[in-house]
C-alpha cells in the first residue's frame, strides 16, 4: 500500500524542527526530521519558556514531561550593584525555567511517540522552490512541505537566495549549567531568595553582568554577559577572579563554571526579507534569530513551527499562497520581539528593571494555538 498522506521534509532536529514535526505529524502528514550531528542532543545550558510556547508544548503533548524537571521561580529580580532595582512577580503570566537538554528530550520524545522519522547524520544542504530538498550524499526527495530550521547558517535559507540583514551589538554572554549550590549561597548571602532568577547587573566602573536561573532543584542555568571588546570578560574559560572579585556571592557557582570550556556568542539579529519561497518554510534563527533579552528566541521558533503546521495543513491547492498568507499573520509578533530585544541589547536598558510591561511582555502573553488570536493580539 502507498502513503496518501502529506509529505513534509524538515532540514533540523533542535527546538523548532522537532515541534514543528511533532504537529504535522500529529495532523496527519508523513514526517521526517534529519539532523546533520551524528548524535541526536541540546546544546547549551538552560532556558526559560513563556506561554507562548508552553501553549505548543501543552498541544503537542510534552507539557508533562517538561514540567517534571522545571520550575516558576517566584520572581524576576533585577539588581543594579548588588541594589535591588525590582522584583516583579509576574502575576497571570505563564513561564517556567528548565535545562536546554530536557527540553529537547521532551520534544524528541514527543516527535517520536507521534510517529516522526528522525534521522541523525542527515545533512540538507539544499531545497527549491517546487519542495525538492538535496542531501549531503547527493540524493534528493520531494514534499509537500519543506521546513528550513537549520539554524543560523541555514543552508536552505541560502540555497535559496533569500536577502537577509544581520545587526550585531556590542554585548555578548557565555552559558553555563552548574549545581545550585543554594545552601552555600544562602550561607554567603541569607536574605536572598535564591529561588528566584536573579539579573547582576554593573555597568561602571566596567560593564559585566550574570543572569542567575535555576532550572529545576538541581541544576542552576547562569549566562555571563560582558562587551566583546573586553578580553577579560569574553575569555573562556571564565576569568575567576575578575568575576568574582566583581560577584562574589556567586562565588560558590562560578567555581563550577570556571572549568568549563564554554564558549562566547556575540548577540546578533537575523532579518530577512521573507520566510518562505513556494514549498519551503524557514522557522527558527535560520528565519528570525534574535538578541537573548526576552528570551524568546526557541520561544518564537516553537510558536510559529505550531502556527505553520497549522496553516499548512489546512491548504488546499495553493501551499505557496498558504505560507505567504501564514508569514503575514505571524511576523508581525515576530518581529516585535526581535525589535525588543535588539533594542534592550543596544541600550541595556534591561538593567534598570521593570522590563516585563507594554510590548517587552507583548510576545510572552501571545497564545499560538487560540483561533481568534490574530483579533486581540497581533500588532
Amino acid at each position: 500500500m502507498t502513503d496518501s498522506r502529506r509529505r513534509a521534509e524538515i532540514s533540523g532536529g533542535g527546538f523548532a524542527g522537532l515541534t514543528v514535526a511533532t504537529a504535522l505529524a500529529q495532523m496527519g502528514w508523513s514526517v521526517r526530521v534529519h539532523e546533520r550531528a551524528r548524535e541526536l542532543r541540546a546544546e547549551g545550558a538552560g532556558i526559560v519558556l513563556w506561554n507562548n510556547s508552553l501553549q505548543v508544548l501543552d498541544r503537542i503533548g510534552a507539557g508533562p514531561d517538561l514540567a517534571s524537571r522545571s520550575m516558576t521561580p517566584p520572581a524576576y529580580e533585577t539588581r543594579m550593584n548588588n541594589v535591588i532595582q525590582s522584583q516583579e512577580t509576574l502575576e497571570g503570566v505563564r513561564w517556567r525555567t528548565m535545562t536546554r537538554p530536557h527540553l529537547h528530550a521532551s520534544l524528541l520524545t514527543a516527535a517520536r511517540e507521534s510517529g516522526v522519522e528522525v534521522i541523525a547524520g542527515s545533512e540538507v544542504v539544499g531545497a527549491t522552490a517546487d519542495g525538492t530538498v538535496t542531501f549531503a550524499s547527493g540524493e534528493t526527495a520531494e514534499a509537500d512541505l519543506v521546513v528550513g530550521a537549520d539554524g543560523v547558517g541555514s543552508a536552505v535559507r541560502d540555497s535559496l537566495g533569500i536577502p537577509l540583514k544581520r545587526e550585531r551589538s556590542g554585548d555578548g554572554i557565555t552559558r553555563f549549567l552548574v549545581p545550585r549550590r543554594k545552601a552555600e549561597l544562602q550561607a554567603l548571602e541569607p536574605d536572598t531568595e535564591w529561588d528566584n532568577v536573579i539579573d547582576f547587573w554593573n555597568l561602571d566602573p566596567r560593564v559585566l553582568r550574570i543572569l542567575y536561573t535555576p532550572a529545576n532543584d538541581e541544576e542552576l542555568y547562569i549566562a555571563l554577559m560582558s562587551p566583546s571588546a573586553d578580553a577579560d570578560g569574553s575569555r573562556v574559560p571564565i576569568d575567576l577572579e575578575l568575576w568574582t572579585s566583581v560577584f562574589p556571592q556567586l562565588a560558590p557557582v562560578l567555581e563550577d563554571a570556571a572549568r568549563i570550556p564554554g564558549r562566547y556568542y556575540g548577540y546578533q539579529t537575523t532579518r530577512l526579507d521573507r520566510w518562505t519561497e513556494g514549498k519551503v518554510a524557514l522557522i527558527g534563527d535560520s528565519a528570525h534569530a534574535m538578541c537573548p533579552a526576552l528570551a524568546q528566541g526557541a520561544g518564537t521558533a516553537m510558536q510559529n513551527a505550531w502556527t505553520l503546521a497549522a496553516a499548512a495543513t489546512a491548504a488546499t491547492d495553493d501551499m505557496p499562497e498558504a505560507l505567504r498568507e501564514w508569514e503575514r499573520l505571524e511576523r508581525p509578533i515576530t518581529d516585535l520581539a526581535q525589535d525588543r530585544s535588539q533594542w534592550y541589547a543596544d541600550t541595556r536598558e534591561m538593567a534598570k528593571g521593570n522590563q516585563f510591561v507594554g510590548d517587552s511582555i507583548r510576545t510572552a502573553l501571545y497564545n499560538p494555538t487560540d483561533p481568534q488570536r490574530h483579533e486581540v493580539t497581533t500588532p
